[in-house]
């Protein structure tokens, strides 16, 4: 969506490709528009495969090519007291948080829309692959394989009224593409993935700079020791690797997989198969949710719903329970659903909004 009448909008610019052809349209069609650098992390490692300040030349050098005015800004005390400390938080609980959608909430639609409304925008615009309608509803991305309104469930009707997203009727092919032919110098540059303060650090080294681990004991879903973790915080469910325990066999000679991490006696159970029974389930609990427009009028309520990114819609019906807490029940069991994560309700293209899944209901007997 680009915005017919002339407006001053100012551009997140991280960088990449996404951003600095979001500046590109917006300028094409005629609005006043600035781009911004987004500090978040004061902290930066030498094995950053690309570190915040070559992202902030590269920002610098397309707004310049741009010829629209470029200004940085330093959210990183925000981000470490409303994002960070909210993820140590979580794994300390032996949970598994998604710092990407506080950050959202937060940070880019809280803290840097503040910092456009004071420098007189109308709106501010990212390169997110999401649309709004006219009704300041979310939408899912025309391209299906990069739509992110997953990470923007948090937010609310006020916040998307000032926000333009022009990539969302695009497919990733054609930003490259636009970008290209515009000689941008990030052209050719590769998408941000993972964390973005951890970069590509190993995540168990960088959590182990803040958090103590706790090694215990690892068990079969039957009850025997086979090895040892290193700290129930450095795993999830539907783990694989990095288990350490390929030699052991039980009944077969199927890998090992996390079905459950036991918090109060500091136990990571394992069961073998990609498809053991106890990865999956049909129901899970919600709470903290967050509606985008307004709260159903009526429960039970079926949508179609996600418990991680990318992952394809199921249909689900979703119950109000005591306490803000919600009761999901899925058509189809999911797998490896994660305590600490979000689940996203959807209503075709439009995002209803989400919450977070409460438990791991791995139900073995202990």
């Amino acid at each position: 969506m680009i915005i017919n009448t002339t407006k001053h909008i100012i551009v997140g610019m991280s960088g990449g490709v996404d951003s600095s052809v979001t500046a590109l349209l917006l300028k094409n069609a005629g609005h006043h528009v600035e781009g911004v650098f987004m500090k978040n992390w004061e902290e930066e490692a030498s094995d950053f495969p690309c570190p915040a300040s070559m992202d902030m030349k590269d920002a610098k050098a397309v707004c310049e090519q741009l010829k629209i005015d470029f200004h940085t800004v330093n959210f990183a005390p925000e981000y470490w007291s409303h994002v960070f400390t909210h993820f140590l938080d979580e794994y300390k609980k032996g949970r598994t948080p998604n710092p990407d959608i506080l950050c959202n909430k937060e940070i880019k639609f809280k803290a840097f829309l503040n910092y456009a409304k004071h420098r007189g925008a109308d709106f501010i615009a990212t390169g997110h692959y999401a649309r709004i309608n006219s009704r300041h509803q979310l939408l899912k991305g025309i391209d299906l394989s990069k739509d992110q309104s997953y990470f923007l469930y948090a937010l609310n009707q006020a916040q998307l009224s000032q926000s333009i997203f022009p990539l969302g009727d695009l497919e990733k092919k054609s930003v490259r593409n636009i970008a290209r032919d515009a000689h941008f110098i990030n052209h050719e540059k590769k998408d941000s993935t993972g964390i973005c303060f951890i970069g590509e650090r190993r995540f168990k080294n960088f959590l182990n700079e803040y958090l103590p681990a706790k090694p215990g004991k690892i068990e079969t879903d039957t009850g025997k020791v086979i090895g040892t973790h290193d700290g129930l915080m450095f795993y999830t469910l539907g783990q694989r690797q990095g288990l350490k325990i390929g030699g052991q066999k039980d009944s077969d000679e199927s890998p090992w997989y996390v079905v459950h991490k036991n918090l109060k006696d500091n136990i990571l159970i394992v069961a073998q198969g990609n498809s053991h029974p106890l990865l999956f389930r049909h129901v899970l609990y919600v709470n903290n949710i967050h509606w985008i427009h307004e709260a159903p009028a009526a429960f039970p309520l079926e949508v179609s719903a996600k418990t991680r990114y990318r992952q394809p819609d199921e249909v689900c019906i979703i119950h109000a329970m005591n306490d803000d807490i919600y009761k999901i029940e899925f058509a189809r069991a999911q797998r490896a659903v994660t305590e600490g994560q979000s689940i996203v309700f959807y209503d075709g293209e439009i995002c209803l909004g989400g919450g977070i899944i409460e438990t791991e209901g791995a139900n073995i007997g202990r």
